[in-house]
Formats: structure tokens, sequence, C-alpha cells
């Protein structure tokens, strides 16, 4: 089985991060967004991924390399336009072939893996098998609805009056029947060439379409509170790993992760919270639910419940929280604030 990870769309809802970086490599506990989703595909067995990049296709590459750091094989595969999920299949098909392929939505967080989906996928071998999520609002998403076995009887876009609370979240695993449905399916109203078609081209055909509902934690990174609520989730399942130096007038209390090279100066860290390597926080209080990126300095600050990226500067603020602070910003302030601060960015807030 391969892989094909979708990760060439512009991400408008996480601006002014997305103009500066792609949004699937946002890092949630100081990791991107990307490196999880590889980690999940590693973890079912697959060694072969196929990343649809864009415009940002250079950024991608040089976090992800070709893939053997991470211990897979990355082949990227060029997008020109947005032009729908299914005509990224089409475009992937030399890299394809004939084989079985999980699809994977790029700016997704599947925390607890897909391990037994994949499973039952193999086991039962469908000729799709859609990945979906109870929602109490089904109308912003693709719906599947399922007889009592568990197949798919019918797939709606986006439904005003939807019959399912079962919404596709971005994991698909895929039979090579579905490149038969792709060539059969026609570019929707909206000039692309939409997977749920294809998913439908397949129903309607007696091909047998399952839905796997997921239980655990998932959530599409695509606005900023949901990139926070992300970090969280991971930071939960933190242990504590000292390889920084933390002085004898700090205090770590619960979970606390300190990288190489960090350093903790009279100051006080809570956990679930992690310090990346390189960065300096001195005089102040990180608390829980806060990763701080490599390279920053942290100084006569309060940061909790917050994503502090890589080199950014915080001097001098109390009660930062709920915020996302950009790579190379500047923050300087003497009130309560909560913050999304892009790349490069320089704040200064009077008391």
């Amino acid at each position: 089985m391969k892989a094909l990870v979708l990760s060439g769309g512009a991400g408008t809802r996480l601006r002014p991060f997305s103009y500066s970086m792609p949004k699937q490599l946002i890092p949630i506990a100081n990791k991107p967004v990307l490196e999880y989703v590889v980690d999940n595909l590693r973890e079912i067995g697959i060694s072969e991924i196929g990343i649809i990049v864009g415009d940002r296709a250079n950024e991608i590459s040089d976090v992800l390399g070709d893939g053997s750091a991470l211990g897979v094989a990355i082949t990227y595969i060029p997008q020109d336009a947005p032009l729908g999920l299914a005509h990224c299949v089409k475009i992937a098909r030399p890299f394809l072939g004939d084989d079985d392929f999980v699809m994977y939505l790029g700016d997704n967080m599947l925390i607890e893996g897909i391990s037994e989906i994949a499973d039952e996928f193999a086991a039962v071998r469908p000729s799709a098998q859609v990945v979906v999520y109870k929602v109490e609002d089904p109308r912003a998403f693709g719906v599947a609805e399922v007889d009592e076995n568990s197949r798919v009887t019918r797939l709606v876009e986006k439904p005003q009056e939807p019959r399912s609370d079962l919404a596709m979240i971005g994991v698909y695993f895929f039979t090579p029947l579905i490149h038969q449905a792709v060539d059969a399916i026609e570019p929707s109203w909206r000039g692309e060439l939409e997977i749920t078609d294809a998913l439908q081209w397949l129903v309607t055909h007696e091909r047998d379409v399952r839905a796997r509902i997921y239980s655990g934690f998932w959530k599409d990174t695509g606005k900023v509170e949901d990139v926070l609520e992300c970090n969280r989730e991971v930071l939960m399942r933190l242990r504590t790993d000292i390889q920084g130096i933390v002085d004898e007038e700090s205090t770590l209390i619960g979970e606390v992760v300190v990288e190489e090279g960090a350093r903790v100066v009279r100051s006080c860290i809570v956990g679930p919270a992690i310090i990346g390597a390189g960065t300096l926080v001195e005089e102040s209080i990180v608390g829980p639910y806060t990763a701080i990126g490599a390279d920053c300095r942290i100084t006569e600050a309060g940061v909790s419940d917050s994503i502090v990226l890589s080199g950014a500067f915080v001097h001098n603020v109390s009660g930062i929280e709920t915020s996302l602070i950009g790579r190379k910003a500047r923050v300087g302030s003497a009130k309560q604030h909560r913050l999304v601060v892009g790349d490069d960015a320089h704040v200064e807030v009077a008391a």
C-alpha cells in the first residue's frame, strides 16, 4: 500500500500565517502537522508516500526532504492549480500505479493514529473506505449516509438538510478501482473534480464503499483555535524530558520538556509545556498547554495556552494566553492580550 498526502491548499483561514508558511507546516507541540501525518502512515507500514504540492513546494520539501529522516520515501507531485481531491488522484496515477493506497489531507490531525482502520480495510478490502466523524453540524462537510452494515448508500457534499451526522474527515482508503471512477466523473460547478463524486460513482455502480467512524481526537487545523486545541491534546500526552539547562532558581511543575540547548533561568514552567532547542526563558512564567519553539527569547513575560514559533521574542508581557505568535515576531507589552501575530511582525502595546 502507498499513501497520497495532499498539501497544496492555500490555508486562507490561517492567515496571516499561511502567507508565510504552508498551513501543513504549522507546528503542534513543536512538530509540523505534516510530520504527524507521516508518523501515522509509517505506523501502518507505509514506506512510499506521494505528496501533492502547490506553489509552496520548496518550503515543504525543505522540511521533509526525501523522507529518509522520517523512515519513508517521499515523492513530490506538483499540482498547478487546486482542481479538486479527485484531480490529485488523477495526477498521482503514475506514482500510485495499481496499488491500494490511503489518501490523507495534510492538514488533518488524527492523534490516536489510523492503525485499526487500516487493519479493517486490509481484512475486508472494500472498493473504498471513508473515515468519518460524528459532527454536530454536518452542513460544512461531505456527508456519508450508511446502512446498518456500515456500507455507504449515498454521499452528499455540504448538504443543507443532512440526513446523516457522519462527516468525511479527509482520510480515504482506496483500491485501484478509484481510478476508473475518477476518469468517469466531470468537474463540479466549482470546476473541480470532487472525490465525493468519484465515491458516489462507485456507490451508484454497486461497488462496496464502507464508512469507518473515527473515535479518537480529530481536527482539521484550518483555524487558529483548532491549532491551539490540537496543541493542548498533544501536550497532554507529554512526558518530562530535560535536555537543556534549568537553574536552581527555577521551578518545573508537571510534565515539561526542555529541549537541548534551551535555558530556563529564574522562571516557572507549568506543564504540560515544551521549551524548544536554543530558547531562553528568563524571569518568566510559562503556563500549561504552551509550546515555545526553537531559538526564542521569553523574558519578563507570562505565556500560557499558546504557541510561540521559532525565533520569536516576547518581553515584558504579562498574561498572554490562547495566542499564536509567528516566527521571529517581536511582542512587547504590559497588558493582558490574546494575540495572533504573523511571522516577523513587531507588536508594542502601551500599558
